[in-house]
């Protein structure tokens, strides 16, 4: 799996001589000049990721003579590389991958180049196509692409139906929390150093901060009310906070504290954990038996709920186009590429369909190749991205948009400090009731500029 340091990976052009990239605006030829153009792409360390960055230099830049170089960096160190490159107009990089939560803040301050254009003119991309909450959240004041999705997501619960199985016990398609807890509790040590759930306790706003709201939404909380009052200390935040913490403290993974995506993903796909509450995402790499020990033996089920009908959150990593690169022309040709129906289907034909960057186009769900490999994932997956509701998470009006976030600039720092506490609340090194206590004063001075 992924280290927590810097991974490169250079993808140099396959065929040397005569290739141009002309950088004249969309539409502008590849195939015109002496030489070849290179980019550099910024995007987050899942599998998908590094699945392009495999297949880029013999698909991609074979055919349009653009070089392509990828850093790939873990989940936190992502948000804050872009985030600096971006807001501080470095020009580093070419083409960044960031989702729904960034997009409309960005596309306001006027840090990213708008997408609509180059996907119209591209007949066989088909924006059309693209699912409608990926557009939605995609899309800036004006009604424009700001980041076309590589993949979209929601979040759902995955289990081990072997485990269940030895142990009599039906997992809920749509389960409750309490219901979950109590199998975690049944299902811990089911296996020689197997723990019963892998809930993420990785500090982030991103990270830990992404599931636990999603919790606390259907718990009765919010981070703020509609007239922005912080609620982070309220009987709601804390009844969800204690019970995520509980669980995970009693049930959850090894080093839970230090456990974000990637752990998790590591945790289920070995047999460490029996259960994981995650990202829809997740199912295509836990059923690639090339790296998962649980591959056709996992079960799914939508995310778990409280008070409201479902609990999912709604997220895509997209490719955005800074408004600093002096390589659109180029640059777009790689998001379009990377973004089309043509790429889901060299992901299927080279490392298995189940690997598709699926969850943004409807023609996905389709094709009976990648019906057959997600059989037991692909309709609850597609179903959680159309059930999330940005604009009504929880059981009241929110401020802003959002399921697992809050859609302000300030978010970025605010989850991030707020989960560094819940995190060492996990680690045993603090009480949940001190990190909102101190985390509700963050919350406060945050919508003192909203009031």
């Amino acid at each position: 799996m992924r280290t927590r340091r810097m991974i490169h990976v250079a993808v140099t052009a396959a065929a040397a001589g005569s290739l141009l990239v002309a950088c004249s605006g969309a539409g502008g030829s590849a195939n015109s000049g002496g030489g070849s153009e290179s980019i550099n792409v910024l995007m987050v360390g899942n599998p998908q990721m590094e699945d392009i960055a495999k297949l880029t230099k013999n698909t991609f830049t074979k055919d349009t003579g653009i070089k392509v170089n990828f850093t790939i960096l873990p989940e936190n160190e992502l948000r804050d590389k872009v985030t600096q490159d971006v807001a501080t107009q470095a020009g580093q990089y070419d083409v960044a991958t960031i989702g729904a939560y960034e997009v409309p803040i960005w596309e306001k301050n006027g840090w990213l180049h708008e997408l609509s254009s180059y996907a119209d003119e591209d007949a066989s991309f088909d924006k059309a196509d693209l699912l409608k909450p990926m557009v939605t959240s995609l899309s800036g004041s004006d009604g424009k692409l700001y980041a076309l999705p590589f993949y979209g997501e929601s979040s759902m619960l995955m289990y081990n139906k072997d485990v269940m199985e030895a142990k009599g016990i039906t997992v809920p398609e749509r389960p409750t929390w309490q219901q979950i807890a109590d199998i975690a509790a049944k299902v811990d040590g089911a296996e020689p150093g197997m723990r019963g759930i892998c809930l993420r306790g990785l500090a982030g706003w991103g990270e830990l901060g992404a599931s636990l709201t999603t919790v606390v939404n259907t718990f009765g909380g919010t981070w703020f009310t509609k007239d922005w009052k912080a609620q982070v200390n309220t009987p709601e935040f804390k009844k969800a906070t204690n019970f995520y913490v509980d669980l995970v403290r009693e049930h959850g993974e090894a080093g839970a504290a230090q456990a974000g995506f990637t752990e998790c993903l590591n945790a289920m796909s070995q047999k460490k954990v029996a259960m994981w509450y995650d990202a829809t995402s997740a199912a295509g790499s836990l059923e690639d038996p090339s790296s998962s020990k649980i591959a056709g033996h996992v079960g799914y089920a939508y995310a778990p709920t409280v008070e409201t009908k479902s609990s999912g959150w709604l997220w895509s990593w997209a490719w955005a186009l800074p408004k600093t690169t002096k390589k659109a022309d180029a640059a777009s040709k790689f998001m379009l590429w990377a973004s089309s129906k043509e790429y889901e289907k060299l992901v299927g034909e080279e490392l298995g369909w189940s690997r598709v960057p699926a969850g943004k186009r409807a023609s996905t769900y389709e094709l009976p190749e990648y019906q057959k490999a997600a059989a037991s994932f692909g309709d609850i997956t597609l179903k959680s991205i159309e059930q999330a509701d940005p604009a009504n998470p929880g059981v009241q009006p929110r401020p802003t948009v959002g399921v697992q976030y809050v859609a302000i600039p300030e978010f970025q720092d605010l989850g991030t400090k707020v989960t560094q506490e819940i995190s060492a609340a996990i680690a045993g090194k603090t009480s949940v009731d001190k990190a909102l206590e101190d985390g509700q004063k963050l919350a406060e001075d945050v919508a003192k500029n909203y009031q």
